[in-house]
């Protein structure tokens, strides 16, 4: 289980649900990165 703030994440069901977990996690801080280069541009 991962603790994001005040969020709770529960993989879904053994290494796919880690797997997913990981992607969306990736995608976040590439959005995050972008929004940020944006906004600092």
């Amino acid at each position: 289980m991962v603790r994001i703030g005040n969020v709770e994440i529960r993989p879904l069901g053994g290494a796919p649900g880690c797997l997913v977990m990981i992607l969306i996690s990736l995608l976040l801080s590439a959005i995050l990165t972008l929004g940020l280069n944006l906004l600092f541009r």
